[in-house]
């Protein structure tokens, strides 16, 4: 995976803008957000030549990084302990394919690439406790890296797969306590979950984590089918009637209520996100 292309899977329903339609008890004409993420992944760091294979991760790890640190591809940070302040944990450590049909393949190549870009998030809703719906509502996402060509070169073979929470555009929330199988527990739901500075869709709208300043708040997701994007007017098609349902039933008024629905991108399906998401006033 490239790193503009790795940048747009980590943003996937966390930053990247999507077109929105809010109505109030009712269908409105779409207000989109054209705002799409600048990558801002860096390219592995050149080392010497005569760099030997960097030492494996440990699991459960601690790092205090910055947001470009975390979607940077390679990571040089030494672990801090998990009692101080970091904004991301290691979940998995696993070792890289990197041999085909006999041949040797570079650590940055795409199939290498890809599979760290499958496992990672693939691993990440069993470490937090939660369903794929669970964690497409929060703002906890999963980041990965691997040594660099040279450190591969030397016999680096491994890859680390780390948790951090999004608090809003190109920053990180701290990690405080017990991290795995937070999900589980409500009250973790609503410190992490997704939430938004004004209605989706319109100028004054950011994506912020819950526990910061917010008014709105998204609630559910819709699954939209396919392999395939299905184009604008279909996503969009997809999730006017069940948002509208669940505007309803988190509303004291049922005959009086907002709801916003947002769906994917041609981009954000190419990277990942095949499903809308369901928004209320909070």
């Amino acid at each position: 995976m490239t790193p503009s292309r790795r940048l747009a899977a980590l943003l996937v329903a966390s930053l990247a803008g999507v077109a929105a339609l809010t109505a109030c008890s009712g269908g409105d004409e779409p207000s989109p957000d054209s705002s799409t993420p600048a990558s801002s992944a860096s390219e592995p760091s050149a080392t010497p030549t005569t760099a030997t294979a960097a030492p494996r991760p440990g699991n459960r790890a601690c790092y205090a990084l910055s947001y470009d640190a975390a979607v940077a591809p390679t990571s040089d940070a030494d672990p801090v302990d998990c009692a101080a302040a970091h904004t991301s944990i290691t979940y998995a450590v696993g070792t890289l394919d990197t041999v085909v049909a006999g041949h040797l393949l570079a650590v940055d190549s795409k199939r290498v690439q890809a599979q760290v870009a499958t496992d990672c998030p693939a691993a990440l809703p069993k470490f937090l406790g939660a369903t794929p719906d669970q964690l497409h509502l929060s703002m906890l996402r999963a980041v990965w890296f691997t040594p660099t060509v040279e450190q591969s070169d030397a016999g680096a073979d491994w890859y680390r797969c780390d948790v951090i929470a999004v608090a809003a555009d190109g920053k990180l929330a701290a990690l405080t306590g017990k991290i795995g199988g937070v999900l589980a527990k409500p009250e973790a739901r609503q410190r992490f979950g997704m939430c938004g500075t004004a209605e989706p869709g319109t100028a004054d709208f950011h994506r912020v984590i819950c526990s910061t300043d917010h008014s709105w708040k998204a609630i559910a997701t819709v699954p939209i089918a396919g392999d395939k994007y299905p184009g604008e007017d279909a996503a969009r098609a997809a999730g006017q009637t069940p948002c509208e349902n669940a505007g309803r039933d988190a509303a004291s008024d049922k005959l009086n209520f907002q709801w916003s629905y947002e769906w994917p991108t041609a981009e954000q399906w190419d990277a990942g996100q095949h499903y809308g998401l369901c928004w209320v006033p909070a």
